[in-house]
């Protein structure tokens, strides 16, 4: 059974959208150790690369062949000069980033380790993302609105991002969302919860870590506690990410799908995995594939990133192949 997209979905209107994702969010400069399994306390060297949840997903889908525009605020410095080289080099649509008068390009130090990454970020422009630069000409084209609990953090980019966000539910736009929450980004968590909560009522299809969970919530809620709360929201379609596990899918109404994670002989750097697994998931949904088929492609791209460090190799041939294309 292939996977129905949302009931305002017809083929013909699908059709005539031109954009396949818009991501919105912060777009940033990882530093990632070069010492793998050090504290950034003992960490000598680190390496540049392009980050930003939403960044990577757009960064992927364009990679895929798909056509991305990306929604950020950068500063007006080498950092951004770095940013919008490499937007342009892999066809990220870069006509709604914007240049910040006041604010650097924000940056962030990352730990490399097989596991959740510590890091410390100093934030900069990414927060200044205006809702001008959300035009709903380009929300008309698109078929997916994505963006991230990062990117909802601070404002202005909170209340653009929110407005954006309805206005894409209005005209037939599917919302999706990594809620990749962190108490260091955004301390104050009942705030949080408020705009997840106005987030989740425009049934957005949804990415959650147990980490984020854990956070977010505290540790004691389970998986299907998790799944009831979200749905209770207003989510129809939910996606558990579980590490070495694999990831769990939820969907209102039906029996949750587990799949087991693939198995990696050696990870080199767990930064990005989720956001390469969401980008495996949404590519699959916008091919129209199953639910299963959605999931494997998930997994095997978090599969592939987990064993480089940075940016992914090329990875159409094993997604298509995945997918039977």
């Amino acid at each position: 059974m292939n996977w129905c997209p949302p009931k305002n979905y017809s083929k013909k209107y699908m059709g005539e959208k031109t954009t396949d994702i818009i991501c919105v969010g912060e777009t940033l400069i990882d530093f990632i150790g070069t010492q793998p399994e050090h504290p950034i306390s003992r960490i000598k060297d680190y390496h540049r690369f392009l980050g930003g949840s939403p960044t990577n997903v757009a960064m992927n889908m364009a990679r895929l062949g798909l056509n991305v525009e990306m929604v950020a605020t950068i500063g007006n410095d080498g950092f951004g000069e770095y940013i919008l080289k490499h937007f342009t080099e892999n066809k990220v649509q870069i006509s709604l980033v914007r240049r910040s008068k006041s604010k650097p390009t924000t940056v962030i130090f990352v730990s490399r380790t097989t596991g959740t990454p510590e890091f410390v970020a100093l934030r900069g422009a990414d927060s200044e993302i205006l809702s001008e630069q959300i035009s709903e000409e380009k929300l008309k084209s698109a078929k997916i609105f994505h963006t991230s609990c990062f990117a909802l953090s601070k404002e202005p980019a909170r209340s653009s991002i929110l407005k954006g966000a309805h206005k894409a539910a209005e005209i037939g736009c599917q919302l999706s969302i990594d809620i990749n929450y962190s108490e260091k980004i955004w301390p104050d968590t009942e705030e949080a919860k408020r705009t997840i909560t106005e987030y989740c009522g425009l049934k957005p299809i949804v990415k959650v870590s147990q980490d984020d969970v854990d956070r977010l919530f505290g540790k004691g809620m389970n998986h299907d506690q998790i799944f009831e709360y979200l749905h209770g929201l207003g989510v129809d379609t939910i996606c558990l990410t579980l590490g070495k596990k694999g990831a769990k899918l939820s969907e209102k109404g039906s029996q949750v799908l587990e799949l087991s994670a693939l198995k990696v002989e050696k990870i080199m750097d767990a930064t990005g995995a989720g956001d390469a697994f969401w980008s495996g998931f949404l590519f699959a949904w916008l091919k129209g594939r199953s639910k299963q088929k959605c999931m494997e492609a998930a997994l095997q791209m978090a599969a592939i990133k987990l064993q480089n460090v940075g940016r992914i190799p090329d990875f159409a041939d094993v997604i298509s192949d995945v997918l039977n294309i």
